[in-house]
């Protein structure tokens, strides 16, 4: 039994310190979007922290801000509630929703403009929470 639990967490992938690496571990066509769902949201947010939160990479501002995630045929983008979701509803019809998640189809380009107000909603949302952070 011990060397059946042994080799199961030896074959376990490490999450990745940082961003950066986590990048660095995702096929090309992922690493794409994925690097540019980065440049959008630090466009936004230059002061976010860069975190990597339950293993996937993701912004600080007081609070938490957002997320993304590499798959393999699309984008996951977490702006980690279903209120910011429901907010956009028009605006993200065309993609696969479900209550804190969006998936951004690696075929098609990634929706600048509606990321941009997703994490400013999200900013203004934590800014109201969290004024001291």
């Amino acid at each position: 039994m011990m060397e059946r639990s042994k080799a199961k967490s030896v074959s376990m992938k490490a999450p990745a310190k940082d961003i950066d690496a986590y990048l660095a571990k995702q096929p090309a066509k992922s690493r794409a979007a994925l690097e540019k769902l980065r440049r959008i949201v630090k466009s936004v947010a230059p002061d976010a922290e860069e975190v990597i939160s339950y293993g996937m990479p993701a912004f600080k501002f007081h609070g938490m801000l957002v997320g993304f995630a590499g798959w393999k045929n699309h984008a996951g983008f977490y702006p980690w509630n279903s209120r910011t979701v429901n907010e956009f509803k028009t605006e993200l019809k065309g993609y696969e929703t479900s209550k804190g998640a969006i998936q951004f189809p690696l075929d098609k380009p990634i929706p600048v403009t509606l990321i941009k107000k997703i994490v400013k909603a999200r900013m203004k949302e934590n800014l109201a929470k969290n004024p001291a952070k």
